[in-house]
Formats: structure tokens, sequence, C-alpha cells
């Protein structure tokens, strides 16, 4: 049962919470394809061929399943072998990056997140707890976070227990009075559920608690990395709409003339980095 009157601390997941990652990813690609173009061609027609460009990011996460959790270190590597393949210089992976990174940290936010951040801000420490490598400060959020804890630097990514203590340790509090906020059921809720945390699932869609989670988990990715099948009692402590929603079921005063509009439902193995 959901407590607000425990709750001295949010960590609060970013990708598909506080934006939609899908059109994120996907101009963060385009912005690369384009420098690619530019100063290895031979390299942008490769990855023009999705199926190739897939197989290329398996392969790598296939030679470097110790950084399986460091999706910065994935990109850049898939980056530097495709040019190999095609005969560029690997050399260019590191600029080429840079422009993939910086395009992805060109979010747009949805409409309930900037007065939900205000009020959760307003009221709590507040960490941003995330897998993938959104950058608070350059997105422009920052100064509603006391801390973000990344999986490339905790060195381990949700659902391990240790991360969501990380973030616990960053906020001042102990695991037991944070309540962690997040949309994918596997990563956030039952992730946080197990470290000893409340949990807050945004289920933007709809959808409602996920069967596949009774099966092992929602995609190969979950299946090799997420915590064990979940059991019949375990569910999240709030499972709500939005984060107006969220803010209402603390007390807390948000605009309520925000409208939200639809989400855009990314599917499960979008890469968030």
């Amino acid at each position: 049962m959901f407590d607000p009157a425990r709750v001295r601390a949010i960590t609060l997941d970013l990708d598909d919470t506080l934006w939609p990652v899908r059109p994120t990813i996907e101009r963060a690609e385009a912005a690369l394809q384009d420098w690619l173009r530019d100063h290895a061609p031979a390299t942008a027609a490769l990855l023009a061929d999705a199926p190739l460009r897939q197989a290329i990011r398996a392969d790598v996460e296939q030679r470097h399943a110790d950084h399986w959790h460091d999706l910065t270190f994935l990109r850049r590597e898939a980056i530097r072998e495709a040019l190999r393949r095609a005969g560029d210089d690997p050399a260019l992976a590191d600029p080429a990056f840079e422009v993939f990174y910086a395009a992805r940290q060109r979010v747009e936010l949805y409409a309930d997140a900037r007065p939900a951040l205000e009020a959760l801000a307003a009221r709590y420490p507040v960490v941003a707890l995330s897998n993938g490598n959104a950058d608070v400060q350059r997105i422009g959020i920052g100064h509603w976070f006391v801390a973000q804890v990344g999986a490339r630097e905790a060195g381990v990514a949700k659902p391990d227990a240790r991360i969501f203590h990380t973030a616990a340790e960053k906020a001042g509090v102990a695991p037991a009075a944070v309540l962690h906020v997040g949309d994918d059921a596997h990563h956030d809720a039952l992730g946080a559920l197990r470290a000893g945390m409340q949990s807050a699932w945004i289920d933007r869609a709809g959808h409602g608690w996920p069967q596949a989670l009774a099966r092992g988990g929602c995609s190969p990715m979950h299946r090799r990395h997420g915590p064990p099948d979940a059991q019949p009692h375990e569910r999240p402590h709030i499972h709500v709409r939005d984060l107006l929603a969220l803010c209402d079921a603390l007390g807390l005063s948000c605009p309520a003339s925000v409208a939200v509009p639809p989400p855009v439902s990314a599917p499960l193995e979008t890469c968030r980095c």
C-alpha cells in the first residue's frame, strides 16, 4: 500500500518518464547520419541498411558483454565498428558520437514534466536515475535535481539494487524513505520494490501491469538483465497515468490546466542511448 507519509526523497527515471525516448533517439541518429555523409560517406551508406546496423550493434554488445550497462560505450563502439567495416577511419568514432550525443540531449518534455518537476523539487530532494545517457544539465532541467545517477557511472544498471541504493545515498535518505518513479515495469517498478523503496509506475499508455513479467520479462534484454520473475504479490505501490496524477497522490499542487497529450509509445527494444 502506498504511504505518502514515508516519502522523504524522489528518484526519477528520465527516458519515457519525462519525455518520449523513441523520437529523441531517431533525431539523434538522423543527426549522426547527416554528419557521416559529410565525413565518412561509406559508413553512412552502410548504416542506412537497418538490418546491418542492428547486426553491428548486436555484435558489439556480444563482444563487450561486460559493458552492457554502459550505453555510451556501446554506441561509440558500434560507430567505430561501422567505420572499420566501411573502410573509414575508426578514429572518427569519437567526433561522430559527440554529434549523436549532443542531439540526444534535445528532448521534447511531456506536458506534465515541468509542472511536476517544479512541485516535486519544492518538497523533496529529487535524484535522476537512468540506465540511459541523457544529461539533465545539458537538457536544461538540472536545477530541479540534487544529483544524477547513471548506469555508466554506477557500474550497474536498473534493476540492480545497488544503483537504487546509490541514488538514495545521493538523496541523503535510507532506501525505505525513497519513492522511485519510472515507466519501466521491470527496471523501475519491480527494481525499486526489491531495493526496498516505494515504487510509482507511470503507465502513460494505460496498458496495465504487464502479464509478461510473470513469464520472465518483456524482451530479450529484460530476460537477460532483469530481475527474476515477478511474484503475484509484487506490484508497484502506486500506478498512475502521468506525473500530475502522481503529484495529486502526494498531495502536491500542480497546475490543473496542463493537458497531457497521448504518449508516443516506444517499442520494448528501443535503445535508450
